[in-house]
């Protein structure tokens, strides 16, 4: 099957701090309905290359593409009004707000007439609610339910259910399954799995190898700040993954990750 033209492109990206260089000559490209991997250690660059996809920083030179066009994104705002969402690791959700709340944050649904007009709560329980349970939480039946109340991988997939419903293209997900049990991970990789059926590009952004490989389409591993391989699905054998990373204990760390799999 002939693979659909990008949404999202990075060509020859670099970025300095200081005198300092972040990222160095980073291209990589993003297609809707396929989930790009980005593996690296901590220090990898990663962080910086999420806050340049996503508006926050700007490059210090090399080219954005979005849907062919040349762009600069002005702020990360800008860049959710283009349909780049980033959902962070401490998603950023606040607990002592109900599920209908933090759905809406900052775009609540409303009744009434001009100055008297107030948020429709029921409109947006019964939209979250309905969101969420589209991706396997059922779990939650009362959209007044606290945040807070719900496990993390449940947050996560509130906030990446919200991201889609705003019309997002392009999905930034920044290690959505380091801080999180193996059955709770499995509730993000199934709806990563189920977003991509919809068509939606993924950048999971991760040091768990095991994870990538089980929803992983395309992979790019990221040393240094540098793109030290970029591969697909079934390339390379696990050995040659092996090789590509870090050396010590990333090596050992990624060895039995793989191990996992097979």
């Amino acid at each position: 099957m002939e693979r659909k033209q990008p949404i999202l492109e990075l060509q020859h990206i670099s970025k300095s701090f200081a005198g300092t260089r972040a990222l160095e000559d980073v291209s990589l490209e993003v297609r809707p309905g396929e989930i790009l991997c980005l593996l690296g250690d901590n220090g990898a660059g990663k962080s910086t290359l999420i806050k340049v996809m996503s508006g926050y920083h700007e490059p210090t030179a090399g080219t954005i593409r979005l849907e062919g066009d040349e762009i600069a994104f002005a702020s990360p705002r800008e860049a959710r009004q283009r349909g780049i969402a980033t959902v962070h690791q401490d998603v950023g959700s606040i607990p002592l707000m109900s599920v209908g709340r933090n759905f809406f944050l900052g775009a609540e649904p409303t009744k009434g007439v001009g100055p008297f007009r107030w948020f429709d709560e029921a409109k947006a329980n019964e939209i979250a609610l309905e969101q969420i349970a589209r991706f396997g939480i059922t779990r939650i039946s009362d959209g007044n339910q606290l945040v807070g109340t719900m496990s993390g991988g449940e947050r996560q997939v509130l906030a990446i259910g919200r991201a889609m419903y705003f019309g997002a293209k392009v999905l930034i997900l920044d290690e959505p399954t380091s801080a999180l049990g193996v059955k709770e991970a499995s509730v993000v990789l199934r709806f990563m799995r189920q977003a991509r059926a919809e068509g939606v590009a993924i950048v999971f952004i991760t040091h768990n190898a095991r994870h990538a490989m089980a929803v992983g389409d395309a992979f790019a591993v990221l040393i240094h700040g540098k793109v030290a391989a970029r591969f697909s699905r079934g390339e390379k054998t696990r050995e040659e993954v092996l090789n590509l990373m870090a050396g010590g204990e990333q090596m050992s760390e990624l060895e039995e990750d793989l191990e996992n799999i097979h």
